[in-house]
């Protein structure tokens, strides 16, 4: 079969740290350092205010929930507004919201009801916030540099969540319960002066008909999608995949403290295993897809996972876990990475965040889905039942990513993009 590729670039060409784009990285490492602490913290603060498992499991809901309702219109609201203000307003709001949060924790005025409400208010800012993020970086770096500039994005905010946030949360605990939403508060107010103070301008738009719906906006964004051969085969398979790890992680504390009687330090373990594959797979995106090709790089990492997935449901020991996961943490980022690079290349600038939007909705609607099957798996088959139903859909997605293989590679002109500036 033939697989179908781009022209070759030239890497991490125009790509500089210096001006735009490494405002725009330090913003997002900053908040995913302030949102992996915050992340953390809130379910245990729950479980001091409740002994209800469901009100407890509604603070976790929160962070799909508002993808579900409001993913699609955050994207038409991207795509109509200045994604830059928009973000750095998005992160003002959210940083005096947890401000005012810690406040009331410090205060000892918090009640399980004002952290479901926290947890909900956020991530519906953050529809907002992630599409006009995406739209916004093909405006702040060289077309060739986007895959270069996507890896360096994910690879900075996994490290600064799960191997800086993670080992420092119960340090800022000890020192009270409000320092780790008050240190979250501040990330945001100083990743949003960041983004403020780009001199980087999103695309120009064409005038828009007057009495134009954001209802009509998110219908386009979902056709251009659909019609797009390539993406609604990324979006499939990425859909599938988001079922299987919904199920996947859902489980796999009990995975590996029962199934392979490993205990809390070899969740740490395994955890830690999958943290390092991923930034390895950060640090290794855009160079594997340079080399191999977007597409074949989807492509076989997926058969790379489906075998990782069957080891790891299949093999009971932690070391084989451990390298299993530290597999799919690598792959796992490599299609992140190459997937955002696909869609910013094919999908035309006045429309992006629509089309991300629509991905993302997608995706986070099939995770919580997930959890719930694989916890009927677990019940039904055993605790290493969700690995290997994860590696079958998986498998199922193999099929579906087949229409973007032997596919003619097609990028949108850059026209209708304000040129960059490193300002």
């Amino acid at each position: 079969m033939r697989v179908a590729e781009g022209p070759p670039v030239s890497g991490a060409a125009g790509l500089r740290w210096r001006g735009g784009f490494g405002r725009l990285w330090g913003a997002a490492v900053l908040s995913r350092f302030g949102d992996a602490l915050r992340t953390a913290a809130l379910p245990l603060l729950a479980v001091g205010l409740t002994d209800d498992p469901f009100l407890v499991s509604l603070v976790t809901a929160c962070g799909y929930l508002p993808w579900l309702l409001f993913g699609l219109l955050g994207g038409a609201v991207a795509d109509r507004v200045d994604q830059r203000r928009a973000m750095w307003a998005v992160d003002v709001v959210r940083g005096l919201l947890v401000a005012a949060f810690a406040v009331a924790v410090a205060l000892d005025r918090v009640s399980i009801a004002l952290v479901i409400a926290l947890a909900f208010a956020l991530t519906t800012l953050q529809t907002l916030f992630d599409n006009a993020a995406t739209a916004l970086l093909p405006s702040v770096v060289p077309r060739p540099a986007l895959s270069s500039a996507n890896a360096r994005l994910m690879t900075g905010q996994q490290i600064a969540g799960s191997f800086v946030a993670t080992p420092a949360l119960p340090l800022l605990l000890a020192l009270g319960a409000a320092v780790p939403y008050a240190v979250d508060a501040v990330t945001y107010l100083l990743a949003a002066a960041l983004i403020a103070s780009l001199k980087t301008f999103g695309p120009e738009r064409e005038p828009r008909p007057e009495g134009r719906t954001l209802r009509r906006d998110v219908a386009d964004g979902i056709r251009l999608l659909w019609r797009d051969r390539v993406l609604r085969a990324l979006c499939a398979a990425n859909a599938l995949s988001s079922v299987g790890m919904g199920a996947l992680i859902a489980m796999l504390v009990l995975h590996v403290t029962g199934w392979l009687d490993a205990g809390e330090a070899g969740y740490a373990a395994a955890l830690a295993a999958y943290g390092v594959g991923s930034v390895a797979g950060g640090l290794s995106a855009a160079r594997l897809t340079r080399r191999t090709g977007q597409a074949r790089s989807l492509f076989f990492g997926l058969l790379a996972q489906i075998a990782s997935l069957v080891v790891l449901g299949g093999v009971r020991t932690l070391p084989a876990a451990m390298a299993s996961l530290a597999v799919l943490g690598f792959c796992t980022m490599v299609w992140n990475v190459t997937e955002v690079t696909m869609m910013q290349e094919r999908t035309p600038a006045a429309a992006l965040g629509r089309v991300s939007a629509a991905n993302r909705t997608l995706s986070a609607g099939s995770a919580p889905f997930g959890a719930l099957l694989g916890g009927a798996a677990a019940g039904a088959w055993g605790l290493n039942a969700p690995a290997l139903m994860t590696a079958g859909l998986f498998l199922l997605a193999l099929p579906a990513l087949l229409p973007a293989l032997g596919t003619p590679a097609r990028k949108v002109p850059d026209s209708g993009r304000t040129p960059h500036r490193d300002g």
